[in-house]
């Protein structure tokens, strides 16, 4: 592979995409680098602006532009992004796909993944999410781990987040439409945006997305 292979990849929330980056981040020996990790954590730094974001993040809404932006530039400047990384919340508006565009230059996207999957589906994996507020490990409410409140991995404490509540998940999925989606068209306009059905085992989904960076030459 040539160059660094930043990929962006879009999709409601709760349409897989951690799950996919983290698979696709040691396939291709890249970071995974997601925006809401980052955000989490300065939340749970307990900082000014931590508490900032926690409030925003809580009523399912938009961390601003400019902060994360910030973010995103620092991370691509630590050497295991030199390679190239996977991108997972960012960029979420056609502000910041712009900002990205200028600080990548001539090391820009190499594409765009938009996982597709209905927003019944979403909504419902959302709602029965549960994180474990150590290490960030995902249950459903189904799992015997997630019923008990205790993380099989670390033993931290398994809970259902702010931003998973019902009326939070709807102003989520209300601000993806209106801010997010329209960044279809801005990567498609530059031969960049490629869809994967995301109504698939987990499986499915990451052999489609490696067959189609295997078919754009990208590794």
């Amino acid at each position: 592979m040539s160059g660094r292979l930043n990929l962006v990849v879009l999709g409601k929330q709760g349409a897989g995409k951690g799950t996919q980056c983290k698979r696709l981040s040691e396939k291709y020996a890249i970071p995974h680098v997601s925006t809401g990790d980052i955000l989490r954590a300065a939340v749970k730094a307990g900082s000014n602006l931590g508490r900032e974001v926690a409030d925003v993040m809580s009523a399912g809404a938009l961390v601003p532009d400019e902060l994360v932006i910030r973010l995103v530039d620092d991370r691509f400047k630590q050497s295991d992004a030199q390679r190239g990384a996977l991108l997972d919340g960012f960029p979420r508006t056609l502000a910041q796909a712009e900002a990205l565009e200028a600080l990548l230059g001539d090391d820009g996207i190499k594409l765009c993944i938009n996982l597709d999957v209905p927003i019944e589906l979403v909504t419902e994996r959302l709602s029965s999410r549960r994180v474990c507020q150590e290490c960030g490990a995902i249950y459903s409410d189904s799992d015997i781990e997630a019923i008990s409140g205790t993380c099989a991995n670390c033993g931290g404490d398994v809970v259902q987040r702010d931003d998973d509540q019902p009326e939070a998940i709807r102003k989520r999925l209300e601000t993806y439409e209106r801010d997010t989606a329209p960044l279809l068209s801005f990567y498609e306009s530059r031969g960049l945006l490629v869809t994967v059905n995301g109504d698939q085992s987990p499986d499915e989904v990451t052999a489609a997305i490696e067959a189609v960076v295997r078919e754009q030459g990208l590794a």
